[in-house]
């Protein structure tokens, strides 16, 4: 519920709130002033996110026989400090990493945070739990509105736009969307404004209901992990279908750099994409 107020502020503190107001994500001058104002309380963005650096990483073996993805460098830097990077940005400095394969290395290197900036904890998978089981494995740290960030990728999103977007919508779920020029490797999303409807997978390209795919990156709220079987379980199997048939999954389509490091030759990709400054915060 929301309620009227009148504010007198200086003609030039009115006059930067303007320049913010673009007609969608910031619709008007009570909008923008709502959001400064999350924004100075700390309400802006989720508090927490957790990060899923478990996963074995055989398509970029023979590097994983050694090194964890978590761990694979880039630029100086493992991928994981990428997202860390990110995350800071925001102010979400709570991370929770849920860990399986070669988690010792993973904990050893990342410890309790305080090296990058950020308060870790960890989730330990002994079996492989997929993309959904170690929310549920972690549920005692999910008790409020979180994000969730697979491991393996760079990207470039506007976390606080993300939120906004998740929190007027009411919904359950949100998933940040890229774009790509061929969906006919992917799951792509058939909408209704922002509304989710299905993922269509690997559609033929005359038929894909859009260009926009799932980046991987979500914002959540803690009834999600209810929604989670035990044991092995993916958000894009066993959740995300059910939450659009309720109409509580959203999208929200963003247009800054993403790309993952699944294969040798993405990771390549990658290398040369920071190298050139084609990716950078």
């Amino acid at each position: 519920m929301k309620e009227r107020v009148t504010l007198t502020l200086d003609s030039n503190i009115l006059k930067t709130i303007d320049k913010n107001i673009d007609g969608f994500r910031v619709k008007n001058r009570s909008h923008a002033v709502e959001l400064l104002l999350l924004r100075a309380m700390g309400a802006h963005v989720p508090k927490k996110a957790v990060v899923l650096v478990g996963g074995k990483g055989t398509r970029l073996r023979p590097i994983t026989y050694e090194i964890p993805k978590a761990l694979i460098p880039i630029s100086g830097k493992t991928v994981t400090e990428y997202l860390l990077d990110l995350f800071k940005k925001f102010g979400v400095k709570e991370i929770i990493l849920a860990v399986g394969y070669m988690k010792e290395k993973v904990m050893e290197y990342f410890g309790d945070g305080s090296r990058f900036g950020v308060n870790i904890k960890y989730i330990e998978e002994d079996d492989p739990l997929g993309t959904a089981g170690p929310l549920r494995l972690g549920k005692h740290l999910l008790n409020e509105t979180f994000i969730v960030s697979n491991g393996d990728e760079l990207k470039d999103i506007n976390v606080e736009q993300m939120f906004a977007l998740h929190k007027e919508n009411k919904a359950l779920a949100t998933i940040a969307l890229t774009t790509v020029s061929d969906p006919t490797k992917y799951g792509v999303a058939r909408l209704s404004g922002s509304n989710i409807l299905e993922f269509v997978e690997k559609p033929k390209k005359d038929k894909a209901p859009s260009n926009l795919i799932n980046s991987g990156f979500y914002i959540l709220e803690p009834e999600v992990v209810d929604m989670i079987p035990e044991g092995f379980a993916m958000l894009e199997k066993d959740v995300f279908p059910k939450l659009a048939e309720q109409g509580r999954l959203f999208g929200y389509p963003f247009s800054g750099y993403w790309s993952d490091i699944g294969t040798i030759e993405k990771y390549e990709k990658v290398i040369k994409d920071v190298r050139d400054g084609k990716y950078k915060l």
